[in-house]
C-alpha cells in the first residue's frame, strides 16, 4: 500500500491507479513499501519580475535563473519551482504552441461572429422568399436574369464573405433545374479549394450551431467532474508556505494556459490577479470565512489585506450588501478609512454574510461563461484599494539575464532521444532540464547541467522533508511524483519523470512494484539505461560544492606557523556561542584558552556553559549590545567564530524572511563585530574567524554572505565523522579548511556505537537531528531509530549527545527536559567537524 505523505512537505498520496507521467496511461498497483509522492507544485504561474520583463518571457522555469528576481523576499513567496506549472496540469505548453492556441481562439471567435451575421442574412432573405414565393417559382420556370439581379444587393453591404456567396446567385436562375433560393444556399461547394469554403464557414440553423462550431472541441464544460467549484466561485485557495488565500474558479482560457486536469481548477489569485492550478481538496468556499481567514498575515501584510478587501468587495456585490466608509479628510486618513472598512466586511463576513448567506455568493450567469473574455474580470471598486506604505522590496543583487533561455517541454525528450540514437553525447545536454548551455558535469551521474540547475541543486541538494527524505527529485531538482528509496540509510528520490525518459519508458511503473525499492545510488549496478552512476560521484559532489565559486575573491592572507617558543594561548570571540562547541573542541586539541568571551542570550545555553566549562567563560549577552569600545576592552582576539540563527536564511522554512530582515539581519552583527576585532593596520600577528550556516539557504542570500566575507564557503557534511547528517556552509581563513574530511579513531561513525547497552539501531545514520522532536524519526513510515524490548524507541538524550560528539550528560543540567536538551543539540555544531576545522591551529597557539 502507499503511505499518506505530510502535506506540508509539498508531497501528497497517489492514487494507485495514478497516471506516471504526462496525465496518460495507468500507474497500475502498488505493493506495500512502494514508495511514491507527488510534489503539489502550487505556485504562481505568472510571476512579475522587477525589471517589468513580458511575463510569458517567464514561462519555461527550468531555463531561468533562481532567486534572480527577488521572490524569496516577496510577499507571496514562491517554494522554489522548477516547472511553471503546478501539480495536476496534465501537460506543458510552451510559448510558441501559446501563441498558437490564442490565435486560433482569436479566428475561431471572429469566425462565430461572422456566422451569426449570416445566420441573420438568411433569416432576412427566408423573410423576402415568403412574400416572393410565388413570384420565385414563376421565375424558375420562366428565367428573368434582368429582375433577379438586384435581389442581393441590400445585404452585400455588412459583410464581405457573405457577399462571396451571394455574388454567385445571379448565375443561378440561368441553370433551368435548380431548387429555390434556400436550397441554393444549402448547396454549396464542398470542394476544399472553393473560394466560398474557404473563406465562409457552411451556414447553419440556430439550433445546431454548437454542433458545427469549430471550437466545439475546445469548449468542452470545464470542471463537471462533480467535486464543485464551478467558474466564477469565491474560494479560499492553499499554496505551500501560505495562509488560505481568497481566490476565485477561473476558465483555462482566461489564462492562456493549458486545462487543467481532472480534480483541479484554475484559480486568480485577489491582490496580484496571478494563476495556479490547486486541487479541489486544497479548496474551500469562501463562506468558511471563519475556519481560513488569518489575522496574523492580515495584520502583517499589505498584499493579504489587499485581497481580503477585493473579494470582500465581490462577494458584497453578489450579496447586495453595502457598507458606508468614513468620508475621507485628507490622503493621511484614507488607510484608516480603508481599515474601517474593511474590519465592517470582514465582521460581515465573520457572521457568515447575512442576510443572504451564502447562497448570496453564487456567481451570476455572465460569470459562469467560459468564454468570458479577461476585461470583463477586472473589478473596478478593488482599483481603488491602496494598500497601507510598505518598505521597497529589495533589488536582487545578481544582474538579471537580458534573454532568458526558454526550454520547449519536448526538449528534453527530443535531446535524449538523439542520445539514443548516437546522434548526440549526453554530456552535451543538460539532464536535469534539457537545455544545450551546459556549464558544468552533474555530479552524480554521467551527463551535462546548465548554471540555473546548478543553482537549483545548490539549495536543493541537502533540503529534507519530514520523512527524512529529499524534497526534490536527486536528477532534477524536481518533479511531481517522486519515487523513495526503500534503504533505510539512503534519502534520495527520483522522479517519475526521469526515470522513465533516462532509464526507460515503464522503470517508474517496475519501481513501484519492487519492494523495497533501492534507487540508482544504491543498487551494485551504476548503469541504468542513459543514466550512468559516475564511479567518483562522492569526490565530484564534494567539489561541486568546494568549488562553487559564483564569485572570485583575493585568496585569504595566509600566516606562516608560529615557532614554538613564540606560541601564546588563544584569546576567542565566539558569538551566538550555543553550548560553548568551540571552547569544548579547543580543549580537546590541547590549545591553551586565555579568554572566552561568549555571546548568548539562550538561558539553557548559558547554564550548560557555566556548568560544563566551571566559570571559564565570559558572557556578554546579546550580540547587538556589543560595541567597539567593548571589543578594545576584551581584545585583542585571536579567534572569531559564530553561526547566525538559520530559521529566516533555510528554504526549507517556507515563511523564512531571508538574510535582510528577522533573524537573517544578525549576520550582520557578525560582520560588524568580525571587522571591528580584526588586526590593526601594521599588526601582523595570526588572526582567524569562521561563520557557519545551513546549505539549505537561497543562492541570492549565500552570494550576499559570501560577498560581504569575501570569500566562498565550504561545505562540510558531519556523516563523513558521526552517525548524522547534518550539512553546513562553511566561510572562514582558517588553514586547510577545504581539506578532505576524514574520521578518527574514537569517531562514532555508527548509530550502534552511540547507544546505551540493550538497545539496537535499525539504521546505520539518522537524519539531521532539530529543534523539532519528530526530526528523530526516520524513514517513509516514520519509525523511531532504536528497538529495546522487543518495541521501537526513540533516542536518549546522552545517546543525541554522543551523536554530536559531545561527552555524555554534557546537558544534564538545571533539571532540563528531554526536548529541552534536544533543542539545545540541534542548534550547536558538530565536534568532530569542529575539531577537523580547529585542528591547524595547533601549529598557532600555546598547547597543553
Amino acid at each position: 500500500m502507499l503511505k499518506l505523505e505530510p502535506t506540508q512537505a509539498g508531497k501528497s498520496l497517489i492514487p494507485e491507479d495514478h497516471n506516471e507521467s504526462s496525465g496518460e496511461g495507468g500507474g497500475g498497483p502498488a505493493t506495500d513499501g512502494t514508495i511514491l509522492k507527488r510534489l503539489l507544485r502550487e505556485t504562481d504561474v505568472e510571476h512579475k519580475e522587477d525589471d517589468g520583463c513580458d511575463t510569458i518571457k517567464t514561462e519555461g522555469g527550468r531555463g531561468r535563473l533562481r532567486g534572480g528576481v527577488g521572490w524569496e523576499i516577496s510577499l507571496r513567496q514562491r517554494p522554489m519551482p522548477r516547472i511553471t506549472f503546478q501539480a495536476g496540469d496534465p501537460y506543458y505548453i510552451n510559448k510558441r504552441t501559446r501563441e498558437e492556441l490564442m490565435a486560433k481562439w482569436k479566428m475561431e471567435a471572429e469566425k462565430k461572429a461572422k456566422l451569426m451575421s449570416e445566420i441573420s442574412i438568411m433569416k432576412d432573405l427566408e423573410k423576402n422568399e415568403t412574400e416572393t414565393q410565388k413570384e420565385e417559382v414563376s421565375i424558375i420556370k420562366h428565367p428573368q436574369p434582368s429582375k433577379q439581379q438586384p435581389q442581393p444587393q441590400p445585404h452585400s453591404q455588412p459583410l464581405s464573405q457573405p457577399q462571396y456567396q451571394q455574388q454567385s446567385q445571379p448565375s443561378l436562375p440561368q441553370q433551368h433545374k435548380q431548387p429555390p433560393q434556400q436550397q441554393q444556399l444549402q448547396q454549396q461547394p464542398t470542394d476544399p479549394a472553393s473560394p466560398t469554403v474557404a473563406t465562409t464557414p457552411e451556414p447553419v440553423a440556430i439550433g445546431e450551431e454548437g454542433k458545427t462550431s469549430p471550437k466545439a472541441a475546445d469548449t468542452e464544460p470545464e470542471y463537471e467532474d462533480g467535486r464543485g467549484f464551478g467558474i466564477g466561485e469565491l474560494v479560499w485557495g492553499k499554496l505551500r508556505g501560505f495562509s488560505w488565500w481568497p481566490g476565485r474558479i477561473v476558465s483555462w482560457w482566461m489564462t492562456g494556459r493549458s486545462r487543467a486536469a481532472e480534480g483541479t481548477r484554475w484559480v486568480m489569485w485577489f491582490g496580484d490577479g496571478k494563476f495556479s492550478v490547486v486541487c479541489v481538496e486544497k479548496l474551500l468556499p469562501l463562506s468558511s470565512f471563519n475556519n481560513a481567514f488569518h489575522q496574523p498575515t492580515y495584520n502583517k501584510q499589505p498584499m493579504y489585506k489587499k485581497a481580503i478587501y477585493e473579494v470582500l468587495q465581490v462577494a458584497s456585490s453578489r450579496a447586495g450588501k453595502t457598507f458606508i466608509a468614513c468620508p475621507d479628510s485628507d490622503d493621511s486618513e484614507t488607510s484608516k478609512s480603508l481599515d474601517m472598512l474593511n474590519k465592517q466586511m470582514i465582521d460581515w463576513a465573520a457572521t457568515g454574510f447575512q442576510p443572504t448567506g451564502p447562497k448570496g455568493l453564487e456567481p451570476p450567469e455572465e460569470e459562469r461563461n467560459s468564454e468570458v473574455y479577461p476585461e470583463m474580470w477586472v473589478e473596478p471598486e478593488a482599483a481603488a484599494y491602496i494598500p497601507p506604505p510598505a518598505k521597497k522590496p529589495r533589488k536582487s543583487t545578481a544582474e538579471k539575464p537580458k534573454v532568458k533561455d526558454i526550454i520547449d517541454e519536448r526538449t528534453r525528450e527530443r535531446l535524449v532521444y538523439e542520445v539514443r540514437q548516437k546522434c548526440r553525447s549526453l554530456e552535451d545536454i543538460c539532464i536535469s532540464c534539457g537545455s544545450l548551455n551546459v556549464s558544468l558535469e552533474h555530479p552524480l551521474f554521467a551527463g551535462g547541467m546548465c548554471q540555473s540547475c546548478k543553482n537549483c541543486f545548490l539549495e536543493c541538494a541537502y533540503q529534507y522533508d519530514d520523512d527524512g527524505y529529499q524534497s526534490y527529485c536527486t536528477i532534477c531538482c524536481g518533479g511531481r511524483e517522486v519515487l523513495m528509496c526503500g534503504n533505510n540509510n539512503c534519502c534520495r528520490c527520483f522522479c517519475v519523470e526521469c526515470v522513465d525518459l533516462l532509464v526507460g519508458q515503464g522503470a517508474a511503473h517496475a519501481a513501484i512494484k519492487e519492494d523495497p525499492w533501492n534507487c540508482f545510488m544504491c543498487c551494485p549496478k551504476g548503469v541504468f539505461g542513459l543514466l550512468e552512476r559516475r564511479t567518483d560521484w562522492p569526490s565530484r559532489l564534494q567539489l561541486f560544492f568546494a568549488n562553487n565559486h559564483d564569485q572570485d575573491f583575493d585568496p585569504p592572507k595566509l600566516y606562516p606557523p608560529v615557532l614554538v617558543e613564540k606560541r601564546k594561548p588563544i584569546r576567542v570571540l565566539s558569538l551566538f556561542d550555543g553550548i560553548a562547541t568551540g571552547l569544548l573542541v579547543l580543549k580537546e586539541l590541547g590549545i591553551q584558552v586565555d579568554r572566552y568571551v561568549a555571546s548568548e542570550v539562550c538561558e539553557d545555553s548559558i547554564t550548560v556553559g557555566i556548568v560544563r566549562h566551571q566559570g571559564r567563560i565570559m558572557y556578554v549577552g546579546d550580540v547587538r549590545n556589543v560595541t567597539r569600545k567593548h571589543i578594545q576592552e576584551w581584545g585583542p582576539f585571536d579567534l572569531v567564530i559564530g553561526g547566525s540563527p538559520c530559521n529566516d536564511l533555510s528554504i526549507v522554512n517556507p515563511a523564512r524572511k531571508g538574510l535582510y530582515e528577522g533573524t537573517g539581519r544578525l549576520f550582520f552583527e557578525f560582520y560588524r563585530l568580525l571587522h571591528e576585532a580584526r588586526p590593526k593596520e601594521g599588526d601582523n600577528r595570526p588572526f582567524f574567524w569562521l561563520f557557519e550556516n545551513v546549505v539549505a539557504m537561497g543562492v541570492s542570500d549565500k552570494r550576499d554572505i559570501s560577498r560581504f566575507l569575501e570569500c566562498n564557503p565550504v561545505m562540510i557534511d558531519a556523516k563523513e565523522v558521526s552517525a548524522a547528517h547534518r550539512a553546513r556552509y562553511f566561510w572562514g581563513n582558517l588553514p586547510g579548511m577545504n581539506r578532505p574530511l576524514s574520521a578518527m579513531c574514537s569517531d562514532r561513525l555508527d548509530l550502534q556505537d552511540c547507544l546505551e547497552h540493550g538497545r539496537t539501531a535499525k539504521f546505520g545514520k539518522v537524519r539531521t537531528i532539530t529543534t523539532r522532536s519528530n526530526s528523530i524519526k526516520q524513514g517513509k513510515d516514520q519509525h523511531f531509530p532504536v528497538f529495546m524490548n522487543e518495541k521501537e524507541d526513540i533516542l536518549w538524550c546522552t545517546e543525541m549527545e554522543r551523536i554530536f560528539g559531545f561527552p555524555v550528560h554534557y546537558t544534564d543540567v538545571s533539571n532540563m527536559s528531554r526536548l529541552a536538551r534536544q533543542r539545545l543539540l540541534g542548534r550547536s555544531w558538530s565536534v568532530p567537524v569542529i575539531r577537523h576545522l580547529f585542528a591547524p591551529l595547533k601549529d598557532y597557539f600555546a598547547c597543553v
